[in-house]
């Protein structure tokens, strides 16, 4: 965080136009020389601390431009050579990704899995409208379907019918209903077999939202055996990341970063565990293996 002097350095000269009042008033109506000495004397002290926070201002400020120059070199270097790092370990792979967020697809996901060869056959954005209680009494009344299911109950059974499109590309009348209503959203195409799903988890908002559908998700696509991994941003308001390893699947907590994305290249490409920054992680990445010669 950069230190900003300013307000202290006004502080100070605000000071000084007091002293520099009183010192006035001091000599000319009292005429007591004691009190105009030492009236001078914490001037000067303020002096010497006004241009020692000065020169502190410009050591912060040139120790802030080293880092933003070292932070803009670090980005290069990771732009440059991730691609080299995951060249080929996704070979002839295809993969859906699905957003559960409710912020938005990272783009830098599917662009790391192109890079180590593999294929994004879909991405699906679920909202979060099951956190409106209200909304969800709205679905439930329009859909017309499982009227005795609990909330979370009912959720779950989205989760699921969600999941069976993905896979079955059999987008049913409930999958429209959603995507009519905005409520899902996707790119690609449903349908083609997969070696693994990417579930981007995770949240902005204040407190965690409900996780029924990303729990019918992970549950059905295990139970075909597809490999999932749950992947989240560095700064989100409330990590999923535990929640999604009782469910013994991997993970990675800082999906925004170079160190993230070359970290799920890696577990898809069959090295499992928990990695990132986060005190749920095991460690940042997992080992490094060469590659086979093909």
């Amino acid at each position: 965080m950069i230190v900003d002097y300013k307000y202290h350095i006004a502080s100070l000269v605000a000071v000084f136009l007091a002293l520099g009042i009183g010192i006035l008033i001091g000599s000319t109506l009292l005429g007591n020389t004691t009190l105009v000495e030492s009236q001078k004397q914490v001037t000067n002290n303020l002096e010497s601390q006004l241009e020692a926070l000065r020169k502190t201002n410009e050591d912060v400020t040139a120790r802030s431009n080293a880092l933003q120059l070292d932070a803009n070199i670090n980005k290069q270097y990771e732009d440059q050579t991730l691609p080299l790092l995951v060249d080929g370990r996704l070979a002839d792979k295809t993969f859906a990704v699905i957003e559960l967020n409710g912020s938005g697809f990272p783009p830098e996901i599917t662009e790391v899995i192109e890079d180590a060869g593999g294929t994004v056959s879909s991405v699906t954005s679920i909202n979060d409208f099951y956190d409106e209680p209200k909304a969800l009494n709205v679905l439930r009344e329009e859909l017309e379907l499982w009227p005795d299911l609990s909330d979370d109950e009912y959720l779950g059974k989205l989760g699921t019918e969600i999941a069976v499109g993905v896979i079955d590309g059999e987008k049913d009348s409930i999958v429209n209903s959603l995507v009519d209503k905005k409520i899902l959203q996707f790119t690609g195409e449903f349908g083609i077999p997969v070696d693994g799903v990417i579930i981007i988890g995770g949240g902005y908002k204040p407190e965690a939202r409900n996780m029924q559908i990303d729990l019918a998700l992970i549950d059905y696509f295990k139970e075909l055996n597809i490999q999932v991994v749950g992947v989240e941003e560095t700064d989100v308001s409330f990590s999923l990341m535990k929640e999604y390893q009782r469910k013994h699947i991997s993970t990675i907590d800082d999906i925004d970063s170079a160190p993230g994305r070359l970290a799920m290249v890696l577990v898809l490409g069959g090295q499992p565990g928990n990695y990132g920054i986060k005190p749920t992680a095991q460690k940042l990445l997992p080992d490094m293996q060469k590659q086979e010669v093909k």
